[in-house]
């Protein structure tokens, strides 16, 4: 691309006053924001030299090919630190969302600091702990939950695959998907197999390597007596600081 002059560099001295900044790349043909990003220095003109197959990439070299060029605009600058330029990126994100954006991913600890409601928030800084009396399974999804999911989303990155003992998972009545110490959803396991990964509709992440030794369940979302006296609570009690094993059987 024949990058014009003006977008080459910044001017002397600017990158030293913008500090940390959150950057929008935006599509003149519509005057919408096709991407979010961070950094200090020049780093809002980097893309522009990009040479990949980013759909932002994509995207720049078309509005190029129209004989016009991205609106570069900086949303928030003088940051002193990334980790602040970082909370900025996030809720910008979460504020235009990540289906109107080329950016592959959410905002560094979006999940965490992003966007919620009230009700969200009041649930993650001031959590009831759940009582539980039956025999379940507890199971952390936490590098594969991210806000908007669809039912069938959260259901298909619970249901498997785990490294579970298969007679044990059988006595469980239900199955908490859960993410950072809260009950998001509440499954009724009526089938526990060797995991046959080939069955997930919605999950690209998994290969027959991922199956071995491993375990799913097949079921479907507990009755709504049982999903409103645990949904929202924690069980964070239950994990030993630091565990790494992401399930738990709990009174099974």
């Amino acid at each position: 691309m024949n990058i014009p002059p003006h977008l080459r560099s910044l001017k002397p001295g600017m990158a030293e006053k913008l500090g940390y900044y959150v950057y929008l790349y935006v599509d003149p043909r519509d005057g919408k924001v096709f991407y979010i990003g961070k950094g200090k220095g020049e780093r809002c003109l980097d893309h522009l030299y990009d040479d990949d197959d980013h759909p932002k990439v994509k995207r720049i070299r078309d509005i190029f090919a129209a004989g016009l060029e991205p609106r570069i605009e900086v949303l928030a600058h003088g940051m002193a630190t990334s980790d602040e330029a970082y909370l900025v990126e996030a809720a910008a994100i979460d504020l235009i969302g990540l289906k109107e954006l080329t950016n592959k991913v959410v905002g560094h600890n979006s999940l965490l600091y992003g966007r919620k409601s009230l009700k969200e928030l009041e649930v993650f800084y001031a959590p009831m702990n759940a009582d539980i009396p039956d025999p379940v399974v507890l199971i952390r999804i936490s590098e594969l939950y991210r806000n908007g999911m669809t039912a069938q989303e959260l259901y298909e990155v619970t249901r498997g695959v785990w490294i579970l003992g298969l007679d044990r998972a059988r006595g469980a009545k239900y199955v908490f998907a859960i993410f950072e110490g809260i009950v998001k959803e509440v499954y009724e396991p009526e089938l526990w197999q060797d995991a046959r990964v080939a069955g997930y509709e919605t999950r690209k992440d998994l290969t027959p390597e991922d199956g071995k030794g491993r375990i799913e369940f097949v079921g479907k979302v507990a009755p709504e007596a049982i999903r409103s006296k645990y949904i929202d609570k924690s069980v964070a009690n239950n994990f030993a600081f630091g565990a790494q094993n992401p399930c738990k059987y709990i009174n099974c």
